[in-house]
């Protein structure tokens, strides 16, 4: 914005260009209208290194009812492997979402989510009536470091994302000029993650993992797995109204770019 930019493209370091128009690819539509609606947020997907956008990932027993890469296959099938090429989505990756000035200067991210920030962006956008389209011939390479945390740890930062959204859709209140969404809106994911059923698929979640790191003998994996359920009642869940400090983030930061706009040369310099 200081650079006085029409678009962003937000990429992440783990991934590698391999089409050489690419950059012309990201912006072709952003800006424009299709099904008369403005083009304001553009997504595109991952490639594995087996050139597919599915999640290379085994399906094993304690995700029995924490079937997030099979929402995601279902969401993928739906939205990427479908015509027509220009859709609206239901999610986005942050490493590779477009974004004009008329978005990003009145969306902030939330600095409160713990990650799944794209996602949070996409429901907030949402609420503020813009939404994201996908592009299903954009796509890059993504080449993930082999992840070093353990299963507990990552199922603990999925529980504390998911509780997170579904309190901030929960506690939306009637705001002028903005719209009230439902987890039905980002059908089938991740809106399979924020339903009802939610606190039912952390419990029964982290009862499998613990039984499986107690066969394997790993008593601290059990333990932290049964502690999983403890922090989702009790410290997972906001303590302040997620959808009211959004309100006052986004304020703030049109206020900001507002002011950038103003001393944009001095900042700059």
């Amino acid at each position: 914005h200081v650079l006085a930019s029409e678009v962003v493209i937000l990429i992440d370091d783990d991934e590698v260009f391999e089409n050489k128009k690419f950059v012309d690819m990201a912006t072709e539509f952003i800006g424009k209208r299709i099904y008369g609606k403005g083009i304001y947020g553009m997504a595109g997907y991952y490639l594995n290194k087996y050139n597919e956008f599915y999640d290379d990932v085994d399906m094993v027993p304690w995700m029995t009812y924490w079937d997030r890469f099979g929402s995601k296959t279902k969401a993928f099938d739906k939205i990427i492997d479908s015509e027509p090429r220009i859709k609206r989505t239901p999610f986005a990756f942050g490493g590779l979402m477009v974004m004009h000035k008329n978005l990003f200067k009145i969306i902030p991210f939330d600095k409160d989510v713990r990650r799944g920030e794209d996602i949070d962006y996409l429901i907030n956008a949402k609420m503020y009536g813009f939404d994201f389209f996908l592009d299903n011939t954009l796509n890059i390479k993504h080449l993930p470091p082999k992840k070093n945390h353990p299963l507990w740890k990552r199922l603990r930062e999925d529980m504390y994302r998911f509780l997170f959204e579904q309190a901030k859709i929960r506690s939306q209140t009637e705001v002028r000029n903005m719209h009230t969404v439902t987890s039905e809106d980002f059908s089938p994911y991740p809106g399979d993650f924020l339903n009802e059923d939610l606190e039912d698929k952390v419990f029964k979640t982290n009862i499998l993992l613990a039984l499986e790191y107690l066969a394997d003998g790993d008593v601290k994996g059990c333990r932290e797995s049964i502690k999983n359920i403890y922090l989702s009642k009790y410290e997972a869940i906001p303590k302040e109204d997620p959808f009211a400090a959004y309100l006052n983030k986004q304020k703030n930061w049109v206020k900001l770019t507002e002011i950038t706009s103003k001393h944009r040369t001095s900042l700059r310099k």
